[in-house]
């Protein structure tokens, strides 16, 4: 698989695990459908960095970014993004963010599940605008994973929305007795 249109200083084999955030994404058993499944399949990745934080040299962090087309299937009543998606490709994008970080630390993703999503909406975009998610890692704990996303509208230079989302490993089911 050919990663060279991805930019960034991870390895081969972590831009080859998320050249296809759809195929990432999607479990086997699903057969390709996951929620957003025609929004995720437009997403194409454009850089993975895994670097030293510059406020915590002994600690990484990752750059994940992607872009995408906002379509007739992302947008509200109104011709804007819909909250709604917005909100989705947060949640989506810094999920990646965080299995890239983990990949390129550990050799591997970790399940999470969400446990905040914080967004501020700053500006509309509208069908045919070119959207850049820009995600960055935060923190990674031994429970608690963190990211923060901007969505730029590439179109009009300006920021559509940002949010931090905070993950943590799910907890193991308890047997029922």
């Amino acid at each position: 698989m050919d990663v060279s249109h991805i930019s960034g200083n991870a390895s081969d084999e972590v831009k080859k695990a998320f050249s296809s955030p759809a195929s990432f994404l999607t479990r086997p058993e699903a057969s390709g459908q996951i929620f957003g499944a025609s929004i995720v399949k437009k997403m194409v990745v454009t850089e993975i960095s895994v670097d030293k934080k510059a406020e915590e040299p002994r600690k990484l962090e990752c750059r994940f970014v992607l872009e995408l087309t906002v379509g007739s299937d992302m947008v509200n009543g109104a011709g804007n993004i819909h909250g709604g998606c917005s909100a989705f490709l947060i949640d989506i994008c810094s999920t990646l963010a965080l299995a890239a970080y983990n990949m390129a630390d550990l050799g591997h993703a970790l399940p999470s599940v969400s446990q905040s999503l914080s967004i501020v909406y700053h500006s509309p975009a509208t069908v045919g605008d070119r959207l850049r998610i820009v995600n960055t890692t935060m923190t990674v704990g031994s429970r608690a994973h963190s990211a923060r996303t901007e969505i730029w509208n590439l179109t009009h230079h300006r920021l559509v929305s940002s949010g931090v989302h905070i993950k943590m490993q799910p907890s193991q089911p308890k047997a029922n007795l």
